[in-house]
């Protein structure tokens, strides 16, 4: 049986899925929009830095993501860069024509495997520029119904541009009838984080008013971690009289039940967002905002990644913190960024700790700048393994963009 034969076959017997309408989608924005395919966190992940690398160039963009639902346990967070998720649950003919009609997007990354023959090809029909990226020899399994032809070679051909981990990987996808010239080897897709900027006249405001002073932060701190965190400062400061803790706490976490915490233990501490000032004698420095994270990571050689201790949690991503230089401590329970955490921590830039003990001593061991700086640079190798993809990538998409008069309205 031919490729359009089987493809025909398919379409066929996929007409018997569910049909699912468009019309449970949002109302497409104006502009470009890239929609992009993520097939596991680690990816999903990715996309989203990616998007905002590419929000630097084009403020406007807009990113599409789309999922298995079945392959996100649980359903993946929203993240900044990632302006909307839509779970894809069936390639019926029907739902892949609605979906390309409503979206017209003006790009499709699609990463890894697990492609879908009648998705793609709507998106082919309307000679959408279609990459796929981040494919590895694992990424395509053995067929699920063998008395249909194999449709990997059909679909893969969708795709003006693929690009592979490895020269096996290669190797495979030309002997199914890809064409060498679409085909590169470059690095995995990884995340490696869009530091957020900080002025130059704060940092140095702030700096001389810590006149020296060994700093810690605790980021995305959540109501159930305010007794670790402070424990942890208050075992800290025995040893080290004039350290002072920077705690941003989680966005919806009880700041004022914080402060009673602070009270209760008779440390001493001042509201950054109400403009307090820090003086000799404080010994905290507590905020609810998020955009300071560009100053404190700076400001920090070492950073507590919160969100991570109690077993609800789901973790925040280290990679801004381990770019601006700052050594990680985190908690177990990091579901949504378990594979980051891992990279780092098997380069020696990260370190877990289990309660406001471990964790307090963790400050005290990593307070010493040698041991700090060394994990620091760690990290930042870590974080810039992923930066030279990303940035072709970035280059090739905004090519990709220019070459086909994006301006795309929808009709």
């Amino acid at each position: 049986m031919n490729r359009s034969l089987g493809l025909a076959a398919y379409r066929a017997f996929s007409r018997r899925q569910p049909y699912s309408a468009s019309t449970q989608h949002p109302e497409r924005p104006q502009g470009e929009l890239i929609w992009a395919h993520a097939t596991n966190e680690q990816r999903y992940s990715a996309l989203c830095d990616l998007s905002l690398r590419l929000r630097i160039m084009r403020p406007e963009l807009y990113l599409l993501i789309t999922i298995e639902q079945a392959r996100f346990d649980p359903p993946p967070a929203p993240q900044n860069g990632c302006d909307h998720i839509v779970s894809l649950e069936s390639d019926h003919p029907g739902t892949a024509q609605a979906f390309i009609e409503h979206w017209q997007p003006d790009l499709c990354l699609w990463t890894g495997g697990d492609l879908m023959p009648n998705l793609l090809a709507a998106a082919s029909k309307v000679e959408l520029p279609m990459i796929l990226l981040d494919v590895g020899e694992t990424d395509f399994p053995a067929r699920r119904y063998n008395w249909f032809p194999d449709l990997t070679g059909p679909s893969l051909a969708q795709f003006d541009t693929i690009l592979v981990n490895t020269d096996a990987t290669a190797q495979m996808i030309r002997n199914v009838g890809v064409p060498n010239t679409h085909i590169r080897v470059a690095t995995r897709l990884r995340s490696c984080g869009t530091p957020p900027l900080c002025s130059d006249d704060e940092l140095a405001e702030v700096t001389a008013e810590l006149a020296g002073r060994p700093v810690w932060l605790a980021a995305h701190v959540t109501e159930a971690e305010f007794d670790a965190v402070l424990d942890a400062h208050r075992a800290a400061l025995r040893l080290l009289h004039r350290l002072v803790l920077v705690l941003v706490v989680h966005a919806d976490a009880d700041a004022e039940a914080l402060k009673r915490g602070i009270s209760a233990r008779n440390m001493r501490s001042v509201d950054w967002d109400t403009g307090d000032v820090v003086d000799d004698n404080t010994q905290i420095i507590l905020s609810r905002d998020a955009d300071n994270f560009g100053l404190w990571y700076r400001l920090a050689p070492l950073t507590f990644m919160a969100n991570s201790l109690s077993p609800e949690a789901n973790g925040n991503s280290p990679l801004d913190a381990a770019a601006l230089g700052s050594a990680i401590l985190y908690g177990s329970h990091v579901a949504g960024h378990m594979e980051t955490y891992a990279r780092l921590a098997a380069a020696g830039a990260a370190r877990t700790v289990h309660d406001g003990e471990s964790l307090g001593s963790a400050v005290v061991q990593l307070a010493a700048p040698d041991h700090a700086a060394t994990m620091a640079l760690a990290g930042w190798k870590v974080v810039t393994e992923g930066a030279h993809m990303t940035d072709e990538l970035v280059d090739m998409i905004l090519d990709r963009l220019d070459g086909a008069g994006a301006d795309h309205a929808p009709t």
